[in-house]
């Protein structure tokens, strides 16, 4: 496993589909949901875990503590980072994350995930055992 502090990922998206609120149409407007919002941070950094793990091993979110602080709109491009700023026993991974429209932030915080090893519960056709 190559799991450091300091490694980095940033990836796109666009605000649409399952992303997205408008609060049972109170708001009036279709926005970035919280949901939405933490999805894509635990997808942006369960890649940027796997890119760096052994084969048979991957990782499940355990901890999100985040605060989405302005709205995206329906169909706003924005971008999601996340730094590895820790990592304790070789399995709890602490990120920093962010999610931003341009220069504004929309949301920051902090993710953790554990490294399991899925490999040792796999039977022949890749399935892991229940």
């Amino acid at each position: 496993m190559a799991l450091a502090p300091g490694l980095e990922r940033e990836d796109g998206f666009v605000v649409e589909d399952r992303l997205l609120t408008d609060v049972d149409g109170r708001l009036g407007v279709r926005v970035l949901s919280t949901p939405g919002m933490i999805a894509m941070i635990e997808r942006n950094a369960a890649i940027l875990a796997q890119e760096h793990l052994s084969p048979g091993f991957a990782t499940v979110g355990f901890e999100i503590c985040v605060k989405h602080v302005a709205g995206a709109l329906d169909g706003a491009h924005c971008s999601v980072a996340a730094v590895l700023r820790e990592v304790l026993d070789q399995r709890k991974l602490r990120f920093d994350v962010r999610v931003s429209e341009g220069e504004r932030t929309i949301g920051y915080g902090i993710h953790e995930r554990r490294v399991i090893d899925v490999g040792r519960h796999a039977d022949s056709a890749g399935r892991a055992d229940p």
